[in-house]
C-alpha cells in the first residue's frame, strides 16, 4: 500500500514550489502530540527567520526516521534524490579529506529535509562560498551537574561583557535543553584554529573573573559544579543546533534567539514548535541584525598569545580528531596520575 503523502506549496525566490511529504501523521514527538507534518508548517513559518541564521551555509542533518524516541543518524552528504533545489558545497573535513555537503537556500529545501526526516539542523560556523573560514564565533555553555539554566545566564551576560571588550557584538540564543549558546559576527578572514584559539582566549579570560562558576576542563572529572565553556565546539565540522531548529526532546523545543534584555526572564521550555512562530510575529527576529555587526578576533588572538607567554597552551581536542600541535595528551587526569 502506498504512504499518504501530502503536497505543500512553498514559495520561494524563483516562485512556489510543490514539496512532496510522505507519511505526514508519524508522530516525532508522542508525549505532545506533534506529527512530522507539523513540523513541516512549523519550518515553512519560521522560514525567513531560519535562513537568516542557518541558510548559505554547510549542514548536516539530524535524522530521525521513527521519531524523536527512536533511531538517529547524522546525514552530512546530499543523499539519493536531492532535489536541484537543494545546493551542495564541497568542505574539508579535520582529517583533510574533502566531500559535498548540504546547503539549504529556501524554505522548500527546510520542508525536503524535514521529508528526509530530518528533526535537528546543525550548520557549521562558516557560509558555503568560504567555508574555511568562520564568520561566527560561537561559545557553547553547557550546565554541568549541580548548575542549572540560570547559572548559564550569569555566565552568558558575564561572557557578553569579556567579547565587548575584545570589540565584539554579541547574540545569544538558547540551546534547546538546559544550556546557552553566545554568538558574534565576525569577519571571515581567519581558519579554524584561529577561532579556536580566540574562543579559548575569551573562555580563559571569563574563567579567571568566575572561577567558581565556569570552567574550561575538558575532562568532566574537573569540571565540577560549573558552567563549562565547550570551546570544542570553534572546530572544523563541529557544529550545534541552528537558530529555530527543533530538538530531540520530548516536549518539541527550540533552540531560540532571545534578547539580551529578556534573557533573565526566559524559560527555555516555553520555546517550542507551537510557540515560536507566533513569537516571531509579535516580537521579531532578535538576532536580524547580527550580519551588519562584523568584528575581528583580533583582540581575543591577542589575548591567546599572552596566556601562552603563561605558560597556558593548547587544550584537548575531541576524540575522533587527529592529534593537533601542541595538543596536551588525550588521558583522563585521574588514569595519567595512575599511570604515574
Amino acid at each position: 500500500m502506498a504512504s499518504e503523502a501530502t503536497v505543500l506549496t512553498v514559495d520561494g525566490p524563483d516562485g512556489a514550489r510543490e514539496v512532496r511529504l510522505s507519511s505526514g501523521s508519524r508522530m516525532l514527538w508522542p508525549e505532545v502530540e506533534l506529527t512530522k507534518l507539523d513540523l513541516a508548517h512549523y519550518v515553512v513559518e519560521v522560514a525567513d527567520a531560519f535562513l537568516a541564521a542557518n541558510g548559505g551555509r554547510p549542514l548536516s542533518l539530524q535524522r530521525f526516521p521513527g521519531g524523536v524516541d527512536g533511531e538517529q543518524f547524522f546525514s552530512k552528504n546530499p543523499p539519493r534524490g536531492t532535489p536541484d533545489y537543494v545546493r551542495t558545497a564541497t568542505v574539508v573535513y579535520p582529517s583533510g579529506r574533502t566531500h559535498p555537503q548540504l546547503v539549504l537556500d529556501e524554505a522548500a529545501a527546510i520542508v525536503w529535509a524535514v521529508q528526509m526526516n530530518t528533526v535537528v539542523f546543525h550548520p557549521w560556523p562558516s557560509r558555503a562560498k568560504t567555508s574555511d573560514f568562520p564568520d561566527q564565533l560561537r561559545i557553547d555553555l553547557d550546565p554541568q551537574p549541580g548548575t542549572d539554566f540560570d547559572d548559564a545566564i550569569a555566565a552568558a551576560i558575564a561572557l557578553r561583557g569579556v567579547l565587548e571588550e575584545a570589540g565584539l557584538t554579541t547574540f545569544v540564543k538558547t540551546s534547546g535543553n538546559r544550556g546557552l549558546h553566545v554568538f558574534a559576527p565576525i569577519e571571515p578572514t581567519h581558519e579554524f584554529i584561529d577561532v579556536r584559539h580566540a574562543v579559548i582566549g575569551a573562555a580563559r579570560e571569563l574563567e579567571r573573573r568566575m572561577p567558581d562558576k565556569v570552567t574550561t576542563h575538558w575532562w568532566k572529572e574537573e569540571r565540577g559544579e560549573r558552567i563549562f565553556l565547550d570551546y570544542n565546539q570553534a572546530n572544523r565540522d563541529r557544529t550545534m543546533a541552528g537558530a529555530y531548529s527543533p530538538r530531540a526532546l520530548a516536549h518539541a523545543p527550540v533552540s531560540c534567539p532571545v534578547t539580551w534584555d529578556e534573557l533573565e526572564s526566559v524559560r527555555p521550555e516555553n520555546f517550542t514548535i507551537r510557540t515560536v512562530p507566533e513569537r516571531l510575529r509579535t516580537t521579531g527576529d532578535p538576532w536580524a541584525t547580527m550580519q551588519s555587526s562584523l568584528g575581528t578576533i583580533d583582540e581575543l588572538l591577542r589575548w591567546w598569545e599572552k596566556d601562552l607567554e603563561r605558560g597556558l597552551g593548547e587544550l584537548p581536542y575531541p576524540p575522533d580528531y587527529p592529534k593537533m600541535p601542541g595538543e596536551p595528551p588525550r588521558v583522563q587526569p585521574s588514569r595519567a596520575r595512575q599511570k604515574d
